[in-house]
This record gives structure tokens, sequence and C-alpha cells, in this order.
């Protein structure tokens, strides 16, 4: 991670491209130990941590607050998703249907995450020109 304020937004960045890769490995696993007895569904709560971390400096600007995050703050943590209740009689507490959609909004948001990504760059490259 580069540790300048002309990189904040990137390092963010970074760190919600690399839970977004995380999550979907996560989602492919559940998917595949759909009909594995007893298994539970893995995921990653990445948005937690930053709305956490974000939220520790109340008043003050966003950039302030992007700024003032440690990377050691926005760590995707990865979890099994015990609460989850099954109906299955086997314990498996995965849904098909609703890991494909999330494994669909998983991908778009990865997306968008590489979009802003990449403008962040770009706008950092036409500043150096």
């Amino acid at each position: 991670m580069i540790s300048s304020n002309a990189y904040d937004y990137i390092n963010v960045l970074d760190k919600a491209a690399d839970a977004a890769a995380m999550r979907n490995e996560l989602i492919a696993n559940n998917i595949a130990n759909q009909d594995t007895p007893g298994y539970k569904r893995q995921d990653v709560d990445f948005e937690g941590q930053l709305k956490k971390a974000m939220r520790n400096s109340k008043y003050t600007s966003v950039d302030s607050k992007v700024s003032n995050l440690r990377s050691r703050s926005l760590e995707a943590k990865q979890y099994t998703d015990y609460g989850n209740y099954s109906y299955r009689l086997d314990e498996n507490n995965v849904d098909p249907e609703q890991e494909q959609i999330k494994l669909a909004a998983n991908q778009l948001k990865y997306q968008g995450i590489m979009s802003s990504l990449t403008n962040e760059l770009k706008n950092l490259q036409s500043v150096m020109k």
C-alpha cells in the first residue's frame, strides 16, 4: 500500500477490489458445496469494516476520513454464516439461487471498483504530465 495523500482513494479502492475478489471466490465455493451435508455458506465483511472505519471521525470531510483510514482497519474479514437458517435436513444453508444473485451483484461491484480505480490512476497520470 502506498502512503501518500494522492493515493488515499486508490488505497481504499485497492482494498475494496481485494474484498470483492475474495467474495467472488467464496460465493463460487458456496455454489460448489451446495450439496455438501452440513456445509455453511461463507462470505466477506468489507463494507461493515469500511463503515466502521469511516464512522470513527464523525465531524470531518470525506477526504479527511479517507486520509485517516488505516490499512488494518480495512482488512476484509471472512466469516461463516451460521445464522442463516437451513430448511434442509442435511443442515446445509446454501441457497443456490441466492448465491447466483450475490455472485452477479458482486461481479458488477467489482467492475465498478475497477473502473473507479482506473479513473483515479488516469487522473494521477494527467496531473503528472
